[in-house]
């Protein structure tokens, strides 16, 4: 279990993208500013609890508006962020807890925020180990990326979190041509700090795999 930790969402997922205005933008940006500024910005060691605090307004958020699939989305994500830093079996029981969330907000609009919901959800199964510790699935995950970029093909996220996955299963060419779309990626609105994290994690997974390319 301690792979979890390594594993999840380190992701910090963050999915969520705002490029034109919907209803609901004005009522998560807390939560997208707040956990740009955690994951960024503050120290790993303080981030488990910071997460956890930024989750019950989440939640709370969640629970005003229980049409707003934009909410669940952003509670799953700030959720599944905890689960990354916190590991074990704590970590696994929030990823159950982030899935469940991300599903419920399928329901109410797979679209919302530019299909975030598929990118975070095949993130998980991911990066999620296999049954029997975990929920974890591969086949799941690379159908979910594909529906994630149908609705958002040229996002940052999907791009870096699929060529992500690709680099991970030894696809390493074709992940980081992924990674190098997500790099050209049209600026969100908003989220300058999240943008600018992102750009620097594909930035040091092209360098890292560097000469790996197959």
């Amino acid at each position: 279990m301690s792979r979890l930790k390594s594993l999840l969402f380190a992701v910090g997922l963050g999915c969520a993208t705002l490029i034109h205005a919907a209803p609901g933008d004005e009522l998560i940006r807390p939560i997208q500013d707040r956990w740009a500024e955690i994951k960024y910005r503050q120290p790993e060691d303080r981030q488990a609890d910071l997460y956890r605090d930024l989750a019950a307004q989440a939640k709370q958020l969640s629970r005003n508006n229980p049409n707003l699939a934009a909410a669940l989305i952003w509670e799953a994500i700030v959720v599944s962020s905890e689960a990354g830093v916190r590991g074990g079996l704590g970590g696994l029981s929030l990823a159950k807890e982030a899935r469940a969330l991300l599903e419920e907000s399928l329901k109410l609009d797979e679209k919302s925020l530019n299909g975030s919901a598929y990118t975070s959800l095949a993130t998980l199964y991911a990066k999620v180990p296999r049954w029997p510790l975990g929920f974890g699935d591969k086949e799941k995950a690379e159908a979910l990326f594909k529906k994630s970029l149908a609705v958002n093909p040229d996002g940052i996220d999907p791009n870096f979190f699929y060529g992500e996955y690709l680099i991970d299963q030894d696809r390493v060419a074709e992940g980081r041509r992924y990674l190098e779309k997500a790099l050209v990626a049209p600026p969100r609105p908003g989220r300058e700090l999240a943008d600018q994290g992102r750009r620097q994690e594909a930035r040091a997974l092209l360098a890292k795999t560097a000469g790996e390319a197959r």
